[in-house]
């Protein structure tokens, strides 16, 4: 019967003793393992067509679709009967990996099928303290709306927020972290029995500028006397920590402005990025239409902004929402030219021979308002390489090709011909 190793590696609380100092219990943890192979299944005969999978065996399948972030598998198993939260010897489940993991779309999954959101690992403790340990903030935005126990203390004294300070870095990431943790109230005054630090006091330890910025200017911030009115106005100037207290003092993550605007909106229209990384992981609605027919999905077709995307794509924005012109994202970002976010945008499901109230596809709009120059050629080729439709007219019966011609556009015109 072939196997293959097993390795396991230390938690990195136990090798530098604080926020650690061991497990009492003598147990392996996987809260950080740095790498790992699990036992394969046995090389012996399978069981006969049609016979039922051994649970054991069905549950094995997903920890191990858990850890390939194998969705598609993973939804397949939970069909034929395995559990999100049946745990191997080291206390590790496909809930449990999903949490430590990032695997957002498999948390989501072990969630909609009655994942134990306050399951405990071999260390006794949450996905919650395993995710900000890692600086998963969309995992840990997500574990705080399921209704996680957010101040939970492990058996070695750290809250989420102590190990993501700690054990985490001062990068992008766990900038992220730390604001969703703050955002979702989670304590932040709290000692660590092991570091006989607080989390500030840990940042300013570590040297860690960025973490230890964000927790002073939440910790000692106000309380506002208009939550909503502060968030709105945080995410319209690009203030995250603002929008953290905000979220904190209980503002409702869709209010609106005169304009019907949320803050996600505002953020994705002046391209506040690291205010809507925090408003997603918050579960802000990427489709909230403002009194112009604008969504924050919808307006990083005009801004281009790639980066927007990048953070919106998370919170699975609806690609069929038109503007009030009757377009999709890529159409305004085709008439000005965003080559980036065209790029990128043709590799989601978005329709790229959407045709809107005007008559003109991505393509038309690129050749009708675009000048023929290199952006716009280049806007054509990734249109034509993702598949676009060259033959679809205007209202009048005028192809791309005809338009590039009567504008002399003679590069494009080549693209078209082939």
């Amino acid at each position: 019967m072939n196997r293959r190793l097993v390795v396991v590696t230390l938690p990195l609380a136990l090798v530098l003793g604080v926020c650690g100092g061991g497990d009492p219990a003598g147990t392996a943890d996987a809260g950080r393992p740095v790498e790992r192979s699990v036992a394969a299944e046995p090389t012996t005969s399978p069981a006969p067509t049609g016979a039922p999978v051994p649970q054991a065996r069905l549950d094995r399948r997903l920890r191990d679709a858990a850890w390939a972030n194998d969705v598609a598998r993973a939804r397949r198993l939970i069909r034929q009967g395995a559990d999100v939260d049946a745990k191997d010897e080291t206390e590790q489940s496909a809930y449990l990996i999903a949490t430590s993991e990032g695997h957002l779309d498999l948390l989501r999954l072990a969630l909609r099928h009655g994942a134990e959101v306050n399951d405990k690992d071999s260390w006794n403790g949450t996905g919650l303290i395993r995710a900000a340990e890692r600086g998963h903030g969309l995992v840990v935005g997500e574990l705080l709306r399921a209704g996680i126990d957010r101040d939970h203390v492990n058996r070695i004294g750290c809250q989420a927020i102590h190990e993501a300070v700690w054990l985490g870095e001062d990068t992008a990431s766990y900038v992220t972290t730390v604001r969703v943790l703050a955002a979702g109230g989670v304590q932040l005054d709290m000692v660590s029995p092991s570091a006989g630090l607080t989390p500030l006091q840990m940042a300013r330890e570590r040297g860690y500028a960025g973490l230890g910025r964000i927790l002073s200017n939440v910790t000692t911030a106000e309380k506002p006397a208009d939550a909503n009115a502060a968030l709105l106005r945080a995410a319209r100037t690009g203030n995250a920590d603002a929008v953290a207290v905000a979220l904190r003092a209980g503002a409702d993550v869709e209010a609106r402005d005169d304009h019907q605007r949320t803050a996600l909106l505002l953020a994705s229209t002046y391209d506040h990025v690291a205010v809507a990384e925090v408003l997603v992981a918050m579960g802000a609605d990427p489709d909230a239409l403002d009194d112009r027919h604008d969504t924050p999905w919808l307006v990083t077709g005009v801004t281009g902004s790639v980066a927007m995307l990048e953070a919106l794509l998370p919170a699975n924005p609806d690609l069929t929402i038109e503007n009030r012109y009757g377009g999709l994202s890529p159409i305004p970002a085709g008439e000005r030219g965003h080559v980036d976010y065209v790029r990128r945008v043709v590799q989601t499901d978005v329709d790229i021979d959407h045709v809107n109230d005007l008559g003109w596809t991505s393509m038309l709009e690129a050749i009708i308002l675009g000048d023929g120059s290199e952006p716009y050629q280049e806007i054509v080729r990734i249109l034509l390489d993702a598949g676009a439709d060259r033959s679809i007219a205007d209202r009048e019966g005028v192809t791309p090709l005809q338009h590039a011609e009567q504008r002399g556009y003679d590069e494009i015109a080549d693209l078209l011909r082939r």
